[in-house]
């Protein structure tokens, strides 16, 4: 549970950041007010994907215990977390290149795409462990009857 509060945490700390980063660096370069640029999404991708999720996955694993799956939780962790961050960072990159008016590449929306893949891996990954908690949890049918 440390392990997601921590990740929570830094996930909070990097998102506020990142908006500070995109307000001054679009102020700094001129870029015009209300312009759309990546750099916006990235603020919240951080923010959502890792401070909100990490921090409800947080609740999870203590009313479930999802981690009776380590091997599972392990996985979704790491997944989710690799996706997170190689989206944000695609995010920051082309939106910093879109600022500075200069193009972006099929390149960064190929390792974006790979990130958000990453993402999807994980999420299903918790879901599988998520699923063994819920039904580990749940009484069989005959110890419901007989209680």
């Amino acid at each position: 549970m440390k392990k997601l509060l921590n990740a929570s945490f830094i996930y909070m700390l990097v998102g506020i950041a990142s908006g500070l980063f995109y307000r001054e660096f679009t102020k700094l370069n001129g870029f015009p007010e209300g312009k759309f640029t990546q750099l916006g999404l990235a603020h919240t991708h951080l923010l959502i994907l890792g401070f909100v999720v990490l921090l409800i996955v947080l609740v999870l694993e203590k009313v479930f215990t999802i981690s009776r799956s380590p091997q599972l939780f392990d996985w979704f962790f790491w997944l989710y977390n690799a996706g997170v961050v190689l989206t944000a960072g695609m995010l920051i990159w082309h939106g910093s290149l879109t600022v500075l008016g200069q193009e972006s590449t099929k390149m960064i929306a190929g390792i974006a795409g790979v990130g958000h893949m990453l993402i999807t891996a994980g999420l299903i990954v918790l879901f599988v462990a998520l699923r063994r908690a819920v039904t580990a949890d749940t009484p069989a049918p005959s110890e419901a009857v007989a209680a």
